[in-house]
C-alpha cells in the first residue's frame, strides 16, 4: 500500500510505502546564510518525519544538494549537531543549481516508519 500526503499535480511532500517514508526534496526560508537556510529546512524534514511517524533517528539516506560546495562546512555544522548521535544516515552531498537562485540547500529523505 502506497499513503501519500500533502500531493499537488508535481509531488507528495510525503509518500510512504513498506513502512519507508519519502520526503520531497526540502529547502529552508530562500533568506539567508547556508546555515540558516539549513537549520530551516531540517525544522521542515523534522516535522514531516513526525507528520509521517517517524523520526531523525530513524532516516536511512540523506541526499543533500548544495547551491555552491563552499558552504560544505558551514552545512555540516548544523548537519552534525542535529543528526541524533549513533543515528548517522547514509549520505551523499553534491553542487548543483537549486530551483531559485537564492536557495543555497535542498535535502530529500527516506526514512523508517518509527
Amino acid at each position: 500500500m502506497i499513503t501519500r500526503s500533502h500531493t499537488a499535480q508535481r509531488m507528495s511532500k510525503i509518500t510512504i510505502h513498506n513502512e519507508t517514508v519519502y520526503l520531497c526534496g526540502q529547502v529552508g526560508g530562500a533568506e539567508g546564510d547556508v546555515a540558516d537556510q539549513t537549520r530551516e529546512c531540517l525544522r521542515r524534514v523534522e516535522g514531516l518525519l513526525a507528520e509521517a511517524g517517524s523520526s531523525p533517528a530513524h532516516i536511512l539516506q540523506a541526499v543533500i544538494w548544495l547551491a555552491d560546495m563552499s558552504d560544505f562546512t558551514a552545512m555540516n555544522a548544523v548537519w552534525d549537531d542535529w543528526v541524533p548521535a549513533g543515528a548517522a544516515p547514509a549520505r551523499a552531498c553534491g553542487e548543483a543549481a537549486l530551483a531559485r537562485p537564492e536557495l543555497k540547500v535542498e535535502i530529500i529523505i527516506t526514512a523508517a516508519v518509527a
